[in-house]
């Protein structure tokens, strides 16, 4: 089986608060097979620094139900390092979504290449407001 890279990311939101534009965009990802969702961890961080971590199945019924319709195979695939380093960053008072998932959009090329004897040797993401300026700048 062809496997596309894996990424994750880290989604901050201040104020502890998540709102319910992301899990509709998740959906939309993983029924096209754009993406396959390994793990979702949620840190949160309260005012006073305090630091807890809750994954998708362990949250409460109505914080989970926007992410119900969102198929995946979400599992502990965070360590304990992984979410503290993430936690370190956060400022107090505010959560982050932490995903794991699979470019599935990508598997072909990777099976690919590395069946063809290449190995990926170099992949960064360009942010957003980067590419932005160099479209104004060209």
């Amino acid at each position: 089986m062809d496997l596309g890279p894996v990424e994750y990311v880290v989604l901050a939101f201040p104020g502890n608060r998540f709102r319910g534009e992301i899990a509709p965009e998740l959906k939309s990802l993983v029924a096209s097979g754009t993406v396959r969702i390994l793990d979702l961890t949620f840190v949160k961080k309260d005012a006073d620094g305090a630091v807890s971590y809750v994954e998708l199945d362990a949250l409460d019924p109505m914080e989970s139900s926007v992410f119900d319709d969102i198929e995946g195979e979400v599992g502990g695939l965070f360590s304990q390092e992984d979410l503290e380093l993430i936690a370190e960053e956060l400022v107090p008072d505010s959560s982050a979504a932490v995903l794991l998932w699979e470019d599935t959009w990508a598997a072909g090329i990777s099976g690919a290449v590395r069946r063809a004897g290449g190995r990926l040797v170099a992949h960064e993401r360009i942010p957003a407001d980067v590419v932005e300026r160099a479209y104004e700048n060209a």
